[in-house]
């Protein structure tokens, strides 16, 4: 039993939800205000991983990335870079994965803005990206918060895709999960209840703080 399944679940989550973050505010952004007919299809697509079994999208990740593939093998001839069982493999499956966790809050977020106020930005000469960084942002902190807080809970969580893509490697892709399914088989149960305590209590503790602060808890307290 050590640390470092632990210390790399929460690398993977961090490093997850940060690259999410990136990715998923142009992504709500349009997906709030867009009329494209093409809309329904996205938000489809961004859905998906909420009602797939993770070990679906483990499977064509797995196959998608393997050097067998054309794309895999371009990939790795090309560029260099593995994707099958590696960390940067499980970086991109669990953007892909958590996406929905996401996008969700935040394009929620965007659509309760009144539409006056982005108007009256632009009658005032701002532009569409000052707009997004000094008006929308900034009247979103519930949703950017549920968003990270989500994504990021749901990374530590996963074990269908991580196993599909980046197996069971110590210090590369053997995460909390995995170990904990790794102890349970191997029988040591006091392993596996101290990975899961530990994941528990990070987990319950986030999402405790969360509800805390979009509630206003915090703030009534502290008054």
């Amino acid at each position: 039993m050590t640390w470092e399944p632990l210390l790399l679940t929460f690398k993977l989550a961090l490093v997850t939800t940060i690259l999410l973050f990136v990715v998923a505010i142009p992504l709500a952004y349009w997906l709030a205000f867009s009329k494209s007919r093409i809309k329904p299809v996205i938000e489809t697509l961004v859905s998906m991983p909420l009602v797939l079994p993770p070990t679906v999208l483990g499977f064509y990740f797995l196959i998608a990335f393997s050097p067998n593939n054309s794309f895999g093998n371009w990939l790795d001839s090309f560029l260099g870079i593995k994707l099958v069982f590696s960390f940067t493999g499980l970086v991109i499956a669990s953007i892909i994965y958590s996406l929905p966790f996401m996008v969700h809050p935040i394009q929620s977020g965007f659509s309760s803005i009144s539409s006056t106020l982005k108007d009256a930005s632009y009658v005032m000469g701002k532009s569409k990206f000052n707009t997004l960084i000094n008006i929308l942002l900034p009247n979103i902190k519930p949703s950017l918060l549920t968003g990270i807080i989500l994504a990021f809970a749901h990374t530590v969580g996963e074990f269908g895709v991580v196993l599909m893509i980046g197996g069971s490697i110590p210090g590369s892709t053997k995460v909390a999960s995995i170990a904990i399914y790794d102890e349970v088989e191997a029988l040591n149960y006091g392993a596996a209840n101290f990975y899961s305590l530990v994941l528990f209590g990070v987990t319950f503790s986030i999402l405790l703080l969360v509800y805390l602060i979009n509630g206003g808890y915090l703030k009534r307290f502290w008054k």
